[in-house]
This record gives structure tokens, C-alpha cells and sequence, in this order.
């Protein structure tokens, strides 16, 4: 085979798994249920979330809250600070691309 295949988690519960880490790109995918977020941090690289399911409510820097619904592809550039959280009732999904890979930018 040509090609990697690559799996990522199906259900409820709050995941936060990495599915694919190489030089070129890092790719993790998150289920967060109502209520559930991340730590505050800052991006370690050019973001690209995928929101898939739900909505995602997403403060960055010192911006207001925005809301996202599935479909959005919301692209947050390197070093911004983030706050990302599930505030509806509906389950949140989404996958983050950080293109380059973080460690390009350690190099």
C-alpha cells in the first residue's frame, strides 16, 4: 500500500487524541461535550480547525466569543492565544491541522 491510514475515536465522551504527527503536519481530533474546553493556550503553529459537529465557541486573543457551527473551517495563525469550548447542548467535534508542524517553528 501506498498510502498511511489513519484512525480517529468515535463517541461521546471528551477526547482529545493526536492522529497524526510528522514533519509536515500535525492532525489531532476532539469530541467535547456540553460544558467540557481546553486550557487557555497560545498556538504553537498556523491552526486550522474543522468543526464537524456542534458548534464551537472560540475566544482568541482579546476578542469577543464567536460561535462556529459544523461546516466552519476557521484558520487561527501562529502564537494567538485561545480559548476553546463546547457552550451548547449538542456535542462538539472537530479535527485541528497545525500546518507546518509545530516543530518547524522551533527550528
Amino acid at each position: 500500500m501506498i498510502e498511511k491510514i489513519f484512525t480517529c475515536s468515535e463517541g461521546s465522551e471528551k477526547t482529545i487524541e493526536k492522529v497524526v504527527l510528522d514533519d509536515n503536519v500535525n492532525i489531532n481530533h476532539m469530541i467535547l461535550p456540553e460544558g467540557e474546553s481546553l486550557p487557555e493556550h497560545y498556538s504553537n503553529s498556523n491552526v486550522y480547525m474543522i468543526v464537524v459537529k456542534g458548534k464551537v465557541s472560540l475566544e482568541l486573543d482579546s476578542q469577543e466569543r464567536h460561535d462556529y457551527p459544523a461546516g466552519s473551517i476557521l484558520n487561527i495563525p501562529y502564537n494567538t492565544k485561545m480559548n476553546v469550548k463546547n457552550n451548547q447542548s449538542d456535542l462538539l467535534e472537530l479535527f485541528v491541522v497545525k500546518s507546518p508542524a509545530p516543530n518547524k517553528y522551533q527550528e
